[in-house]
Order: C-alpha cells, then sequence, then structure tokens
C-alpha cells in the first residue's frame, strides 16, 4: 500500500475519480438528494467533499517530475484548481433541474475544503516521512 502512495499516477486516478463523482453528483436532480434538516449543511458538504479534492489534488501535485514542492508551491496551485472546480460546478448546477447553482456560500465552502485538504495532505506527508 505504501509503495502505491508513493505512485503520482495513484493520486491522479484519484483526483480524476473525484471529479467525475462531482459532476455526476452535481448532475442529480435538486430533489434526489434527501438532505437532513440542518440550517447550512449544503456547506457541511462542500466542504468535506472539496478536503478530499485538495488532498488528493496535493498528492498528485507533491510527485509532480519526481519534485518535493515547498508549502508555497503547493498550496497556490491547489488553492487556485480548488476554486477554479468549485466555481465550474456552481456555474454547472444552474443548468440542473432542482438546483440553485451560483451559490457564492457553497463556492467559498469549496475553496475552504480544498485549501485545508492540500495542507492536511502537506502536514501528513511531513508526519509520514
Amino acid at each position: 500500500m505504501t509503495a502505491l502512495l508513493r505512485q503520482r499516477r495513484y493520486w491522479f486516478a484519484a483526483l480524476l475519480f473525484w471529479i467525475v463523482v462531482l459532476c455526476t453528483l452535481s448532475s442529480l436532480h435538486g430533489n434526489s438528494a434527501q438532505l437532513p434538516p440542518v440550517d447550512h449543511i449544503d456547506k457541511v458538504l462542500h466542504f468535506g467533499y472539496f478536503l478530499g479534492g485538495g488532498f488528493f489534488f496535493a498528492g498528485w501535485r507533491h510527485l509532480r517530475n519526481d519534485q518535493r514542492p515547498g508549502w508555497k508551491s503547493l498550496m497556490i496551485p491547489a488553492v487556485i484548481t480548488m476554486a477554479l472546480i468549485g466555481a465550474l460546478d456552481e456555474w454547472h448546477q444552474t443548468f440542473t433541474p432542482g438546483r440553485s447553482g451560483a451559490d457564492i456560500g457553497d463556492w467559498i465552502a469549496d475553496i475552504a475544503g480544498g485549501t485545508i485538504g492540500a495542507a492536511l495532505f502537506k502536514m501528513l506527508h511531513l508526519k509520514w516521512r
């Protein structure tokens, strides 16, 4: 398992799978998801899902060209990528029946989750070494 985590294509495959699942979830009719009646639960779900995306992106980015990027060269691309994917996801939801889309709160939760996910990868990687 440890050897698998050191392969860049594992992290890329995980990131691609994450994107495919995101597109699938965003394409579901808004009434098909039965969320618990908790205020702002959608923001928590966006944060949690993008935490995973940021983690996978950081894993893939970390192994790029056998270089080990520092905090800045890992975090800046992760934040920008998660912000772009989050914006595209919100835009995509505007075309999905039953979805509101273009929700700035969801987008902020996406960025925050992706940022924390990438930082979590970096911190865990320092412990794994």
